[in-house]
């Protein structure tokens, strides 16, 4: 052994050719954290040392390579000075570039998943073969900032700079076949002949048949492109690239700036240029947020884990009431691989409800994410049916009937009747309490909430509502069938629109406030969506359907009467009243045409206009501030009530629903990480600004002891 570590080995193999191979102990996956940084720092050395070594091959003793840096040590060290922050940065570049210079061919065998500072390790060696089934990528973007373990400066100078500035800027997975076409890596072979392959080039360039180092050189030097290549390679880019990201995410066109300040320095040179760049992006807010949200992600994903450990299988499912939400969960099981009954009491419903499924799986096939057989195989995993005949092999059932609690409460005891006495039964209601439903029921602890969000195949978020009698297992099998599903589900407390609806319904709240003092709706919605936000809240409404905004407020009003209540007529009210539904009917605050793709394209309409003069209580001038600071109190506000109210656990969880759930800013991080960003005393500050405009506006005395203590939500 010529070394042992904790995280990495190296030992010799055969006629002067050492593996060096990581393999954390105590971890499912390769990371890099400070100890296997050390490590390589002293594997490096030890090969330095030793002459008798010939050439290197790098492998993993996991299922992946190496899934990157370890964040949870990142963030700590981001806080650094940024002298300090450069200066440990290039210190560990140090490690890479001494292992890229051993005077020894290297080849890395890229047995899995190579990520981030994983990929970069690759990077560094001589040769790279991969397995046909591995991934590799520079994702780094993602989390608001870019490569910084060389990536920026090896990866143009690998695959030419037009495919690097792709891969980095926009952080995507790559599979072994792209890779192999672009020269990301030298070989692609299955995972079993990986090690062989590896001691095969290795061999050649010890003979001398590969000149292992001319392959090197490039990525010392600088980048081979003229002044007028690089001025019109960057310049397309940054443009391009910017129109992509968006002005809240710097990330990839900062990548790209790096790139081309360090086109004509050689590499170590190129390293500085990169070290400069990234702390820089590392000491911004969106980096912060958006590195919060994957700590977030992971948080969930582990407590997630907990509930796999008690979850039944879920082998059939069934789905009461087709239609298009029906047809939507109907594709989103069968596509995800399990089979489920689709039950209406009319043709029609069911009708539309196959239509539904066909139109989403024919649209995948179009793209070529899917086969022809694999659209057949989905379709016919799901059985349509107008009777309970085949229910008695059920494991779950969804219900998705209209949004009535005594129609649902029927429907429900209904299926109970038919279903195995250990079947779960779960209702896929925006609004109506679980525990309410509950009541109709002969076994509630096999009941819980289910709300998927609209469309279903595009939104992430599952909110699985326990309520009074909800056993462990119900919660648990229901949050396992959503996750089969590919969703991202969050358990919640039972109350009036759980968390998401109930955190929306006082955004729409301080919209329909802005609309009584005469402010333009139009202008609402592109200050809002400036801010962050997908769609301001006048094209949302629209597209979610006014009546359903108008019974969702009514539900929330009587639930919380104290905040939610509200006097006179709002716009829901008037619009809901001259039949304006939005896009359902094509028109609501807008008018609806259909573009040349036959979607539809919202359209000024001055009848809308007309309608809302009537809704003005007084004419108040506002500044675009006032606006945002109108619809975001009170959905910080309300978020914190939740939390307090222990509706969700943890701020974790409240803010990873508004992300997935309603699209809120993730450059931003959530609401109660918006909060942090503006500081507790801060926002409760401003928030007694708005006091005259009602308990919506008004914190909780928490909040105010949290400010007075000078507490954070998050670390």
């Amino acid at each position: 052994m010529i070394y042992e570590g904790k995280a990495i080995t190296v030992k010799a193999l055969e006629s002067g050719i050492v593996e060096l191979k990581f393999d954390l102990k105590g971890e499912s996956v390769n990371k890099f954290n400070r100890l296997t940084l050390n490590e390589l720092r002293a594997s490096v050395d030890a090969i330095k040392a030793d002459g008798s070594i010939k050439g290197v091959i790098v492998t993993s003793g996991k299922d992946v390579f190496i899934v990157g840096a370890d964040i949870t040590e990142f963030v700590d060290n981001f806080k650094l000075p940024d002298e300090e922050l450069v200066a440990g940065n290039l210190e560990a570049n140090k490690i890479f570039s001494d292992f890229e210079d051993l005077a020894v061919p290297t080849v890395v065998a890229i047995n899995g998943i190579a990520l981030g500072g994983g990929f970069e390790m690759c990077l560094a060696g001589d040769y790279r073969v991969m397995s046909d089934s591995a991934k590799i990528g520079l994702p780094e973007v993602k989390l608001g900032i870019y490569p910084g373990f060389g990536g920026t400066v090896r990866l143009p100078r690998v695959i030419g700079t037009d495919n690097a500035v792709e891969w980095i800027a926009s952080g995507k997975e790559n599979r072994a076949e792209d890779a192999l076409k672009v020269g990301a890596v030298d070989a692609v072979v299955s995972a079993d002949k990986l090690q062989a392959a590896a001691l095969d080039l290795v061999k050649r360039a010890i003979s001398g048949e590969l000149d292992y180092k001319a392959k090197r050189q490039p990525k010392l030097e600088k980048l081979k492109l003229n002044a007028i290549e690089q001025m019109m390679c960057f310049e397309t880019a940054k443009g391009f690239v910017a129109g992509q990201a968006g002005p809240n995410y710097p990330a990839p066109v900062e990548a790209i700036k790096t790139i081309q300040k360090a086109a004509n320095l050689g590499r170590d040179k190129a390293l500085e240029v990169e070290a400069a760049g990234f702390v820089k992006l590392a000491k911004t807010s969106v980096a912060e947020s958006l590195i919060g949200l994957f700590l977030n992600d992971q948080e969930l994903k582990k407590k997630a884990k907990h509930h796999d450990e008690i979850a039944r299988d879920v082998k059939l499912a069934a789905v009461l009431g087709a239609g298009i939400m029906g047809g939507g969960i109907a594709y989103q099981s069968a596509s995800k691989g399990t089979p489920i009954l689709m039950k209406d009491i009319r043709e029609e419903g069911i009708q539309m409800g196959l239509n539904e499924a066909s139109k989403l799986l024919g649209k995948r096939v179009e793209k070529g994410r899917m086969t022809p057989a694999k659209m057949a195989e989905a379709l016919n995993a799901i059985r349509p049916t107008m009777s309970y005949g085949d229910f008695g092999n059920v494991d779950i059932v969804v219900e998705a009937v209209v949004e009535n609690p005594k129609v649902k409460q029927i429907v429900l005891a209904e299926v109970e009747a038919v279903v195995r006495e250990d079947a779960i039964l779960a209702s896929n209601t925006s609004t109506i309490s679980i525990s309410l439903l509950a009541q109709a029921l002969k076994r509630p602890e096999n009941f819980v909430g289910m709300h998927f969000f609209n469309p279903v195949h595009m939104m992430p978020l599952v909110e699985v509502i326990r309520g009074e009698k909800s056993s462990e297992v119900a919660v648990a099998t229901t949050v396992a069938y959503a996750k089969k599903m590919g969703k991202n589900p969050i358990v919640v407390n039972d109350c009036p629109g759980f968390l998401v609806n109930r955190v929306l319904f006082p955004y729409f709240g301080g919209f329909s406030k802005l609309l009584g003092f005469g402010v333009d709706f139009v202008r609402i919605d592109k200050i809002m969506e400036k801010f962050g936000w997908p769609m301001g809240p006048a094209y949302l409404s629209d597209v979610v359907g006014i009546d359903t905004g108008h019974h969702g407020r009514d539900v929330m009003a009587e639930g919380f009467p104290d905040r939610m209540a509200v006097e006179g007529k709002t716009a829901v009210d008037v619009m809901y009243e001259a039949n304006r539904l939005g896009q359902k009917n094509g028109k609501g605050f807008y008018a609806y045409e259909t573009d040349k793709r036959g979607k539809p394209k919202k359209v000024s309409d001055p009848a809308a206009y007309e309608l809302l003069k009537s809704i003005v209580v007084e004419e108040r001038e506002v500044t675009d501030e006032d606006i945002i600071n109108f619809m975001m109190i009170p959905l910080c506000l309300e978020t914190v009530r939740c939390l307090e109210d222990g509706i969700v656990d943890t701020a974790a969880e409240a803010d990873m629903g508004l992300i997935y759930g309603i699209g809120f800013p993730p450059f931003r991080g959530g609401a109660l990480r918006y909060i942090d960003s503006i500081g507790v005393a801060e926002f409760v500050a401003l928030a007694d600004k708005y006091a005259d405009l009602g308990a919506l506006y008004h914190p909780t005395v928490k909040l105010r002891e949290m400010a007075a203590k000078g507490q954070k939500f998050f670390g």
